[in-house]
């Protein structure tokens, strides 16, 4: 098998994902266009090459459906010859995408892939593509389904994370970004998003708030309350789990992740196709996999597939330098932290999802972008990157310099 090699990144920077953010007036396409030309410009890239875009994007309906990559490259001015395809694993569709383009080069099939994702959040609702397993009972009752936040609030009272633990880590969390982006650490990956007179649109995250503190939180009610009371999910949580009690309901809107829009892509290639392109690789994929997990306890995912990819690659959690997990709440981290004893200092050190904001189609290719990009500035060799995701699975990969 051939390895792959990733030798671009770049995202948008996340737009609230409502009507007032500053990315609602960009069609999702639009957003992954703008990625598509950013790798064809920085790399010089003859877009005939390219084999195939793959784009992973959670919610593919109305004007995000119609395998949106293909409809990008198009907009993107891209050679005809470069076929496009959308996937969906929920959060982790975007390295998904990734994992699946370095897949197909390793097994020799394609030389240059793109992939990434993309989701707009403000312009295509979350949950609007429908779905049997929050659907259908005869789906939902095996799988234990419950709300997503409800499932967190199990994870912070099964394992005992508090509201004032939840809330001290997404206090960090706006620090760690709010340093990254005064230190300018994202300038090399973070593409502006432009509007057709090539007047700025955004270039920074704007979910961001910096001045956040633990008296700020501590003013917001939980927000899962409602639906585990009212709705009936703290008893099925409890039924699954007799030994507790109740669930205790400590996330918010402000330790949880961010609704937002945005775009990545990932330029992926053989070292022949590097060669040929005239670029120098930054990293390979050296392994990746899926798990299913708990489903009630439903974002316990990545700890899970950690161990099992580990185990794949024949390697120890002493050879990871850097991980990345995706913040889709507080209490998710926390749990990854604990069960492997990993320091604060080693993981999301630029902060995450609850200050910049989860676009879920693209979430996963933009936080290997941006593990990639501290792994230089370290000079650090290998870094992990993986994402808890609904109904119960858990993807990683792993990345190392070359």
């Amino acid at each position: 098998m051939a390895d792959a090699y990733i030798y671009d990144a770049v995202r948008t920077p996340r737009g609230r994902g409502k009507k007032d953010g500053s990315l609602h007036e960009v069609p999702a396409v639009r957003l992954g266009a703008r990625m598509l030309e950013a790798v064809r410009d920085r790399n010089g890239l003859d877009t005939a090459q390219v084999d195939d875009i793959i784009f992973g994007c959670v919610d593919p309906v109305g004007e995000a459906g119609s395998v949106i990559p293909r409809s990008a490259a198009f907009e993107a001015g891209y050679d005809i010859k470069a076929p496009g395809m959308q996937i969906s694993r929920f959060c982790a569709s975007g390295l998904d995408a990734i994992n699946l383009g370095a897949a197909k080069i390793a097994q020799g099939a394609d030389d240059i892939v793109i992939a990434g994702g993309v989701e707009s959040m403000s312009r295509v609702g979350m949950g609007m593509s429908g779905g049997a397993w929050f659907m259908d009972p005869s789906v939902g009752l095996p799988a234990w389904f419950m709300p997503q936040g409800v499932s967190a609030d199990l994870i912070a009272t099964r394992y005992g994370f508090s509201r004032d633990d939840v809330d001290a880590y997404a206090v960090e969390s706006q620090k760690r970004a709010a340093k990254a982006w005064e230190d300018g650490r994202f300038k090399n990956s973070v593409i502006p998003v432009k509007d057709q007179n090539g007047m700025t649109i955004l270039d920074h995250d704007e979910h961001m708030r910096p001045t956040t503190d633990m008296q700020s939180l501590a003013s917001l009610n939980p927000s899962f309350v409602m639906p585990g009371e009212m709705g009936g999910f703290d008893a099925v949580a409890v039924q699954r789990y007799p030994e507790l009690e109740g669930i205790n309901h400590v996330h918010h809107a402000g330790n949880s992740s961010g609704i937002v829009d945005g775009a990545a892509a990932v330029l992926l290639g053989s070292k022949k196709a590097g060669k040929a392109m005239g670029v120098k690789p930054r990293a390979r994929i050296r392994a990746f996999s899926n798990i299913g997990s708990e489903p009630a306890m439903m974002l316990t995912g990545p700890v899970d597939v950690t161990e099992k990819l580990l185990k794949r690659a024949g390697m120890k959690l002493s050879d990871i330098d850097l991980f990345e997990l995706n913040e889709a709440f507080a209490a998710v981290v926390l749990r990854y932290m604990q069960a492997f004893d990993i320091d604060h200092k080693d993981i999301n050190v630029n902060g995450g999802a609850i200050a910049m904001g989860h676009p879920l189609g693209a979430t996963g290719a933009m936080i290997l972008g941006t593990l990639l990009d501290e792994m230089e500035r370290r000079d650090v060799n290998v870094g992990l990157v993986t994402l808890c995701i609904g109904a119960g699975m858990g993807t990683a990969t792993i990345i190392e310099r070359v």
